[in-house]
């Protein structure tokens, strides 16, 4: 057996290990690129980027709906990138948050929460209605997806949303993501982005938890778990307001 055979072997019959391999190269190659920037852009954003190549080259060669998950010897990766994973990054990056600190944002921290979710759930409707998407399913489900990519489908799928107007819902939430991680460097002295309660405004407001976090990670490491406290809180209220009152409100304008 050649040693090209033996490797695709040991990918297909370790998919996990596997996956663990290409990330880790992919996020090493990512962080190399973004030491050139020197901090302006986070190698988080880099490497989401590469793997929305790889996806793409995967679903195109494949023709399957998993992107690059959809090659056998890459299948590992369709774990690697799922639900739990995600999650538990997320709580663990919260459980770095101090208490004390969060109690002294107080009201202006979850009105933060409030108001970036309806504005950023106003945008994306707005938008779903000039692209032609002006059923009120469709504009709540993209309306959604603004808010975060994980809203979106969760907001989709309670509402019946088709898979089209689901995938456009993700699509935006990552859209928004990377400019959120892109954005966050180049404006955080312009609007104070240096202690814990600005982090936690700033966490509230943008929403993304990927974004938000990569985005502090290049201003200060340290203020990251405050960004993610409430830019988590927010992912989960967006859940809950997207595809009830939120969506309600809106056939009542538009229906």
């Amino acid at each position: 057996m050649d040693l090209a055979k033996m490797f695709v072997n040991m990918f297909v019959s370790n998919g996990f290990i596997g996956a663990m391999i290409i990330v880790g190269l992919v996020t090493m190659l990512a962080y190399k690129i973004a030491g050139l920037t020197k901090g302006r852009i986070h190698g988080s954003a880099i490497a989401i980027f590469f793997g929305l190549v790889l996806a793409y080259i995967g679903g195109i060669t494949t023709g399957g709906h998993k992107g690059f998950a959809s090659i056998p010897m890459f299948a590992g990766m369709g774990f690697m990138g799922g639900g739990m994973m995600r999650d538990f990054a997320i709580v663990s990056t919260a459980f770095g948050a101090d208490l004390r600190e969060i109690k002294k944002c107080g009201v202006p921290g979850v009105l933060s929460i409030f108001i970036g979710i309806f504005t950023s759930f106003v945008i994306g409707a707005g938008l779903a209605y000039l692209w032609g998407y002006n059923d009120v399913v469709s504009m709540a489900t993209i309306g959604a997806g603004v808010v975060t990519f994980v809203v979106g489908p969760v907001t989709g799928a309670a509402l019946g949303a088709s898979s089209d107007v689901i995938a456009i819902s993700i699509a935006a939430g990552v859209v928004k993501s990377v400019l959120v991680m892109i954005m966050t460097p180049l404006v955080a002295k312009m609007v104070g982005l240096d202690n814990p309660q600005s982090a936690m405004m700033f966490g509230g407001l943008m929403g993304t938890t990927s974004g938000t976090a990569a985005g502090m990670a290049a201003v200060d490491p340290k203020l990251v778990p405050y960004a993610a406290m409430t830019a988590t809180f927010y992912t989960g209220t967006g859940c809950l307001l997207c595809p009830s009152l939120f969506y309600l409100v809106l056939n009542m304008m538009v229906g």
